[in-house]
């Protein structure tokens, strides 16, 4: 297939894309996907309003980072459709939900099925493109089957490692149209591969006429720079109606739909880095068990990184929650008066290594929690988790926070009470570098990075401490 053709124009001025994300990092992804398209982008925590938006006259796209991967679909109901419209109403022609590119969903937690029925409630019944394929990150759709990469090799997803052991949805069905059927009676429609091969006139119409005569969703193959390419163009062609009407239209999908946006308009060049801080302190907050994370923890901890280590059932028992979260808080405001890099962990199972971990021996170790081996409610301890992070923030005033897995993520910024992220420099993908934007000059421009736990190398942690150590990397 022919990837060297004529880019399309962009539109010209005026906010482009709006998104609501399923997750916080899945949210920073979108944020970094849109800002190397070309579209400066404001991730916020909550709907901004127009009155908030206006502060920013730069931004061309914005964000709102939610948690409703963790919802049911009630929860769902009466999360989603206020910010749908909250959305809409900022001006964006294109609306897009935004899902994980391992399509995380059951019919009971994260139904991306009764997403999808919030949205075009909200947005009209048209058809509804669904983009799941990201190839940048190892995602492809090939006749509307799902596949992911795992180390070196690529997967269909209900064969692959770790997508069916998934704690809260695993993946059975690596059928997207199948996977949904349980999550909703919404009729899902497919554009496979070999309707995106062609030259860009004929593909063109084939996909413009089966956009138009779908009910529901439409779901797109992407395993290629080609096919995403098409996809692209199918999504501008949709995009620029909507302005001419004035009548957004909903999408949903993976940061493959910002992805496949940059290719048809042949901007997928790295966004322009902000300026970083030479690094003081840094605290690193560990709730992922992802064995990305684990690696990263060994080494920060072999370099020196001072541990702390809460006892997470303590964390979430109502009788002890108050006095752990206390405790927790004093150990790790002590150990950053200590030390310039600190690391904040639930213990890890001794399956991992023992609760100390690879490393602890070789690395300042600031209290030890014993604690239970039956698991904890997952959502409970990322609470929990945030409101001991946000704390620590407020008395220590640290500049740099460092936060690893996805739902501790989320919950860490609601706690910390921050409006906006910008993007500072692209790290790994999906895990970028933000500076907070706050009324609260304690937290305006205080440097975060939320990372989803299977994101980055083995040396994540240590090199994200490191930025802006050396002259070249200047400061602000």
């Amino acid at each position: 297939m022919n990837t060297d053709l004529a880019p399309l124009d962009p539109p010209a001025d005026g906010l482009v894309v709006a998104f609501y994300g399923d997750d916080f990092t899945g949210s920073t992804d979108v944020m970094e996907t849109l800002e190397d398209a070309g579209l400066p982008t404001l991730l916020f925590l909550e709907p901004p309003t127009p009155e908030q938006l206006a502060a920013h006259p730069e931004a061309r796209a914005v964000g709102v980072a939610g948690v409703s991967r963790t919802m049911t679909p009630a929860q769902m109901h009466e999360e989603l459709p206020p910010a749908f419209r909250a959305l809409a109403a900022l001006g964006a022609p294109l609306v897009h939900y935004k899902i994980c590119s391992t399509f995380d969903s059951s019919p009971t937690v994260g139904s991306i099925g009764r997403a999808t029925e919030l949205l075009r409630a909200e947005l009209g019944d048209g058809p509804t493109p669904l983009v799941v394929g990201v190839p940048q990150l190892g995602r492809y759709t090939a006749f509307g089957t799902l596949f992911a990469r795992y180390g070196s090799e690529v997967y269909r997803l209900d064969r692959h490692p770790t997508m069916t052991v998934h704690p809260m949805t695993p993946m059975h069905e690596a059928d997207l149209r199948e996977h949904l059927r349980p999550q909703t009676a919404l009729p899902v429609a497919l554009v496979d591969l070999r309707e995106l091969d062609g030259d860009d006139d004929t593909v063109g119409r084939s996909v413009a006429s089966r956009l138009a005569e779908a009910e529901g969703l439409v779901l797109l193959d992407v395993d290629d720079l080609g096919s995403q390419r098409q996809v692209g163009r199918a999504l501008h062609r949709m995009l620029e109606t909507a302005r001419e009407t004035g009548s957004p239209v909903g999408v949903v999908g993976s940061s493959g739909v910002e992805y496949a946006l940059g290719a048809a308009w042949g901007a997928s060049g790295a966004a322009e880095s902000l300026p970083v801080r030479q690094p003081t302190k840094t605290l690193t907050v560990v709730g992922s068990l992802a064995p990305a994370t684990r690696a990263q923890v060994e080494v920060a901890l072999d370099a020196g990184f001072a541990l702390v280590e809460v006892d997470d059932h303590a964390l979430v028992d109502p009788e002890r929650s108050a006095a752990a979260c206390a405790d927790a808080v004093a150990r790790t405001v002590a150990a950053l008066g200590r030390h310039d890099r600190v690391l904040l962990r639930t213990p890890v199972p001794a399956a991992g290594g023992g609760a100390g971990g690879a490393g602890g021996d070789s690395a300042p170790v600031d209290g030890t929690a014993l604690a239970d081996s039956a698991p904890v409610d997952g959502t409970a301890l990322a609470a929990a988790l945030g409101a001991v992070t946000a704390e620590v923030v407020r008395l220590t005033s640290v500049p740099r926070l460092v936060v690893a897995g996805g739902d501790t993520s989320g919950y860490v910024a609601k706690a910390l009470g921050i409006e906006a992220l910008r993007l500072v420099r692209r790290l790994a993908p999906g895990a970028p570098l933000c500076r907070a934007v706050s009324p609260d000059p304690a937290l305006h421009d205080l440097e975060l990075c939320l990372k989803a736990g299977q994101i980055g190398d083995p040396d994540y942690l240590v090199l994200l401490a490191e930025l802006g150590s050396t002259p070249q990397e200047g400061t602000s």
